[in-house]
């Protein structure tokens, strides 16, 4: 009960305060500019808490469901926009209303919200370099017989330093930038020793799209020789009926020795109603265990385990210095956002399997462990999701900010404005497809 509470509490802060900071950005942009702003509410429902701007012209709310917000700005709804309801306003309210503004003040408003999440990922970005991260070591701990990186020449206990000529420090910084080689050859610098050697690799195209999967374990071969623990053992699970506890370090499925959780998960797959055979080590010992994984609907092996992992090398704190930060919080940041658009893309296409969608359990889950493993870790989850919330409202879709600009865009061409018929109807047409979107998301994280 504690956990849910903490999860939940978490998730609040976090859409919460990021939605507050896109939501600012229109607000800030439209007073500049001199727009008639009625009403700032930070979620809807009831309102908590409610108080008039010092002018009296703007009434701030707290509601009471704290999972969206709004600036509501005269004239900008399309039922506003017609004729006799115009006519009604006072000549200095005409004025400043949304709709009779200049094409671009009204395209300055929406793009304000996602540059405000952009910034706010930025200066996240920051504090975390800043701050400094414990990562993983760029440190080869296990290398597949036969594999790209043996045939290579790599060997065990090798640090990789640079690929493609740009320094990584932790697995991660690595593992994203082989992804962009997916196809293509790329030299990495490894220190062995004392020595630093430069090593040529070519990376074929994997079955899988490079997102999906590990590309330095799945495609080159090479890993950190990661320990894998059961965490958690199911209730009632096949994994609970044939003996495995919680603490028991996993070494061998069906003789392959495990060396990530991966690859573990996909042998357990293939074998869904099949026995396999595990050696384990409880405490000292090891011990040898047959057990069933049990088939799902796709007929795929579960055993009802939560897994972590621990690597053999142990993890290292790295921080980095005042103009590193700020050039990570820049780069970082058009890293993921480049990412968000290769995902959504690819989602569009069928590239990448639309069960990858993520909703509000899935982003609460990871709001919750986050805030567990500390405020660094905590501010990297509000960075990406500030992301996905800036790229996601630049969408060409009626009722976001992005589809605003497309009608920006037609009012320019047209000369004149769409009709708030035309409006009323596209913007239904939207709702529809984002709350069809947060209903699969939804039905997605239950099937998980």
């Amino acid at each position: 009960m504690i956990e849910i509470l903490h999860t939940s509490l978490a998730f609040v802060v976090a859409i919460a305060l990021l939605i507050a900071v896109h939501e600012y950005g229109h607000f800030s942009m439209a007073r500049r500019l001199g727009i008639k702003v009625e009403k700032f509410s930070i979620g809807f429902g009831p309102a908590l808490f409610s108080w008039r701007s010092r002018d009296g012209e703007v009434l701030y709310v707290i509601a009471a469901i704290p999972l969206g917000g709004y600036v509501k700005m005269l004239g900008e709804n399309p039922d506003e926009q017609e004729g006799d309801v115009q006519a009604r306003l006072s000549e200095e309210d005409r004025a400043r209303a949304f709709n009779n503004q200049p094409v671009w003040k009204r395209a300055a408003v929406a793009v304000a919200g996602p540059a405000y999440n952009f910034l706010f990922a930025i200066g996240a970005y920051m504090v975390v370099g800043w701050m400094g991260q414990s990562v993983l070591p760029t440190i080869i701990g296990d290398i597949a017989p036969a594999s790209i990186a043996e045939r290579a020449g790599l060997q065990v206990e090798d640090r990789i330093v640079a690929v493609g000529n740009k320094q990584v420090h932790s697995w991660q910084q690595m593992e994203e930038r082989l992804k962009h080689y997916i196809g293509a050859s790329v030299e990495l610098q490894v220190k062995r020793g004392e020595r630093l050697l430069v090593i040529p690799l070519e990376l074929p195209v994997p079955k899988k799209d490079p997102l999906l999967l590990d590309v330095a374990d799945q495609v080159l071969g090479f890993n950190p020789g990661l320990i894998v623990r059961v965490d958690e053992v199911m209730e009632g699970s096949s994994a609970q009926r044939f003996g495995l506890r919680k603490g028991d370090v996993i070494k061998q499925i069906n003789g392959w020795d495990v060396s990530n959780v991966s690859q573990f998960i996909e042998r357990v797959k293939a074998k869904g109603g099949q026995p396999v055979t595990l050696v384990i080590q409880r405490d000292q010992t090891l011990l040898q265990l047959k057990v069933i994984p049990s088939p799902d609907q796709n007929k795929q092996g579960r055993l009802g385990i939560r897994l972590a992992s621990q690597s053999k090398h142990g993890t290292e704190e790295y921080r980095m210095s005042w103009l590193e930060g700020m050039g990570y919080g820049f780069v970082r940041t058009w890293e993921m956002t480049g990412l968000t658009l290769g995902v959504f893309g690819k989602m569009v296409t069928s590239a990448i399997p639309a069960d990858n969608l993520g909703g509000p359990i899935a982003i609460a889950q990871l709001a919750g462990k986050t805030a567990d493993m500390g405020l660094v870790y905590f501010l990297g989850f509000l960075a990406l999701i500030s992301v996905n919330l800036g790229v996601l409202n630049l969408l060409p879709i009626p009722i976001l900010d992005g589809g605003l600009l497309v009608y920006l865009g037609l009012e320019k061409l047209r000369g004149k404005p769409l009709s708030p018929r035309i409006l009323e109807m596209t913007q239904m047409a939207g709702l529809v497809l984002i709350v069809s979107l947060m209903v699969f998301a939804f039905y997605n994280d239950l099937s998980r």
